[in-house]
C-alpha cells in the first residue's frame, strides 16, 4: 500500500523552495528526459487528488482540531523512527542513530506512545534520513526525475525508498502484514496518509500561484532532497547545477517576465487560499 500521496509531502516543501531563492519558473531542463511521461502521471495524480484524496483530507480537518492533528503527526513521526535509525547506521553515522533511538524511546515512553514530543523539548534533534539519502551518500547518482502514480515525486535513486523504507523497515507495514483484522490492519496506514495530505492543504497556495505547477513541484522535491543529503548545507555548485543556473542559455529576466505575465492574467490566483 502506498506510503505517500502525490502532493501531500512535497507541497509542504514549496515554502522552503521560496525561502531558498528558487524562481517560480524554472529554466528549460535537460535532466528531465521523461518529462512527457511525468506530466501525464502528474495530471493523473492531480485529478485523483482533487476527486478523492483532498476531499477526504478536508473532511478530516473538519472533524479534528489542530492539537489532535499535531498529536497524530507526532505519533506517526515517532513510530516510523526505526527507518531513520537503520539508515543512519547504513551511512555509518552512529551519533545520529543514537539520537534518533533516543527520540524514539523518550517519545514512546513519557510522550504517551509518541502523541507528544518531549524529545524536542529535551533538545534531541529530529533526523529524517531514508534509503534514498543512504544511496546518495554511498555515491549512487540521482538518476532521472520520476513522477510515480500515487507515490508522487521521485528519482531513479529515490525510488528504492519504496521497497526498503516503506515495506521492509516501516513498522506500519510490519503491522499490516502480520496482523489481520478483516481489513482493519490497514487503518493506521490510511490515517497516516490522510493526516499527511491534510497537513499539505495550508501550503497549496504556493502550488496554485506557480506558473507551471509540475515544474515547481519537481524543483521543490529535488531541492529538498539535495538539502537532506548535505544536512542542510549543500555546496553552491550543486545548487546552481540543480537549478540550471550554470546553463549558458538560462535567462532569469525572461523567466521572471513570464511569471509576471502569468500573474497578471490570473488575478487573485497568487493569493488563493485553501479550503
Amino acid at each position: 500500500m502506498p506510503r505517500s500521496l502525490s502532493l501531500s509531502r512535497w507541497l509542504l516543501l514549496l515554502a522552503i523552495v521560496m525561502l531558498a531563492g528558487c524562481a517560480t519558473i524554472a529554466p528549460p531542463r535537460t535532466d528531465d528526459p521523461l518529462e512527457k511521461y511525468n506530466r501525464k502521471v502528474y495530471k493523473f495524480n492531480d485529478s485523483l487528488d482533487k476527486a478523492i484524496i483532498r476531499p477526504v483530507a478536508i473532511g478530516y480537518r473538519k472533524v479534528t482540531n489542530a492539537p489532535v492533528r499535531k498529536g497524530v503527526t507526532n505519533f506517526f513521526t515517532n513510530i516510523r523512527m526505526p527507518i531513520t535509525v537503520v539508515n543512519d547506521l547504513l551511512q555509518a553515522r552512529p551519533k545520529q542513530a543514537a539520537q534518533s533511538t533516543g527520540r524514539f524511546v523518550v517519545n514512546l515512553t513519557i510522550g504517551f506512545v509518541g502523541f507528544f514530543d518531549p524529545a524536542s523539548q529535551f533538545g534531541i534533534p529530529l533526523d529524517n534520513s531514508d534509503f534514498g539519502i543512504t544511496l546518495a551518500r554511498w555515491g549512487f547518482p540521482e538518476g532521472d526525475y520520476l513522477m510515480l502514480p500515487l507515490f508522487g515525486p521521485s528519482t531513479g535513486r529515490d525510488i528504492w525508498r519504496i521497497p526498503v523504507d516503506s515495506y521492509f523497515l516501516d513498522p506500519l507495514s510490519y503491522f499490516s502484514s502480520n496482523y489481520h483484522y478483516h481489513g482493519l490492519q490497514y487503518l493506521p496506514q490510511v490515517i497516516y496518509l490522510v493526516n499527511l495530505r491534510a497537513r499539505a492543504i495550508d501550503a497549496e497556495s504556493f502550488l496554485n500561484s506557480a506558473y507551471d505547477p509540475y515544474v515547481f513541484l519537481r524543483d521543490a522535491y529535488r531541492q529538498q532532497r539535495l538539502y537532506d543529503i548535505y544536512d542542510g548545507n549543500p555546496p553552491d555548485s550543486a545548487i546552481q547545477h540543480m537549478q540550471g543556473l550554470d546553463d549558458k542559455n538560462f535567462d532569469p529576466d525572461e523567466l521572471l517576465d513570464q511569471q509576471h505575465k502569468w500573474e497578471n492574467s490570473h488575478p487573485g490566483q497568487t493569493n488563493k487560499g485553501s479550503q
